[in-house]
């Protein structure tokens, strides 16, 4: 295995794991607890 294949391999782990965070950012089964910690910052005590 040389260089270039190595590379290769940690570009395509990190585009499948960059992928990965992007659709469970966008998933809807998370979407209510983002919208709650989106008005965190809003809310008076």
């Amino acid at each position: 295995m040389d260089i270039n294949t190595l590379r290769s391999v940690v570009t395509v782990i990190s585009l499948l794991a960059f992928l990965g965070i992007v659709v469970w950012a966008w998933s809807r089964r998370n979407q209510a607890r983002f919208e709650e910690a989106a008005q965190l910052p809003f809310q008076d005590e």
